[in-house]
């Protein structure tokens, strides 16, 4: 996702200094107009503002803090938004390390996906000061459609944590009671363009069945169930401290601790949907012509799925 951001940038006019794990991750950046920095310290000094999309805790932490990280080479003044889904703590951390420099550091993740990156057509939860938050908002918007100031430090990341869990408890929910139906006799088809007109079905919350379940294509990837087994655990780990109950995220969460044990970490986070199709002895997997053929005759709201 960060790379269709960073491009994004450039054809907007900024000019961009980048650094990566992978030189050849940044390639196209660099081929685009971008420069290359040999660390994230060498990369801190040379910028106004700093942007990370990181997809571990420790990367998070290493880039940020390491003794060739950002801290190292950043100015006072300067600000650092972090677009990584990490944790409230690691976010207050950062915010407070970076405070001591003088350095404004913002929890800002993202959601949208890789095609929603690319487009320009994410939402961003910022969490921090809201001063350097409108400072900042024309670069933002060069890179999301919708940026939004949620609170203090922190606030950003719980804002996603919160959206990660509805999404994985609702998805959970659908792919459980559609393999219902079609064990009941409904063929998928059917079934799929009926629910979309009833009460949930017109608010497109079945939409979901669109790009992988229905016609059962899982590859290549578009996140990974890693990535999304590391956001329900943080997110459970965060309403146990505050003592609220998350049965259903829970239950959620043990269809994807069970994908990761089968050694799934590295599938499409949609691929925990077959295993309510497993146990029923149900397979899911119908023509696409026939999925585009109800999408004509209603079609699919605006998103940034395959057909959106």
């Amino acid at each position: 996702m960060g790379a269709g951001m960073a491009l994004n940038l450039l054809k907007s006019g900024f000019p961009l200094v980048v650094n990566d794990v992978r030189r050849g991750a940044a390639n196209a950046l660099l081929e685009a107009g971008a420069k290359w920095m040999d660390t994230p310290k060498d990369l801190a000094k040379a910028a106004d503002v700093i942007f990370t999309c990181l997809p571990t805790f420790d990367a998070i932490r290493e880039v940020a803090l390491g003794k060739e990280g950002i801290l190292e080479g950043i100015a006072p003044h300067s600000a650092y938004f972090d677009f990584s889904t990490s944790t409230p703590e690691i976010a207050k951390a950062l915010h407070a390390s970076f405070g001591v420099k003088g350095v404004q550091m913002l929890d800002a993740p993202i959601s949208g996906g890789a095609v929603g990156a690319k487009r320009g057509r994410l939402s961003v939860w910022v969490g921090g000061d809201k001063a350097t938050f409108a400072r900042y908002l024309h670069v933002l918007k060069a890179m999301a459609d919708k940026p939004v100031y949620v609170g203090p430090a922190g606030a950003g990341i719980v804002t996603k944590l919160v959206n990660n869990c509805a999404a994985q408890a609702v998805q959970a929910a659908i792919a459980e009671v559609f393999v219902l139906g079609i064990k009941a006799g409904v063929e998928p088809i059917p079934l799929w363009e009926a629910l979309r007109q009833g009460a949930a079905g017109r608010r497109r919350t079945f939409d979901g069945l669109i790009d992988e379940i229905l016609p059962g294509i899982f590859d290549p990837p578009k996140s990974t169930l890693r990535i999304v087994h590391k956001d329900l655990i943080s997110a459970t780990d965060l309403a146990r401290a505050l003592n609220v109950p998350t049965r259903i995220v829970s239950l959620a969460l043990a269809d994807v601790q069970e994908a990761m044990l089968r050694g799934w970490a590295d599938r499409d986070s949609r691929s925990v949907t077959l295993l309510p199709q497993e146990r029923a002895g149900v397979t899911i997997k119908e023509d696409v012509e026939a999925i585009e053929a109800v999408l004509e005759r209603d079609p699919v709201a605006p998103s940034d799925g395959k057909r959106g």
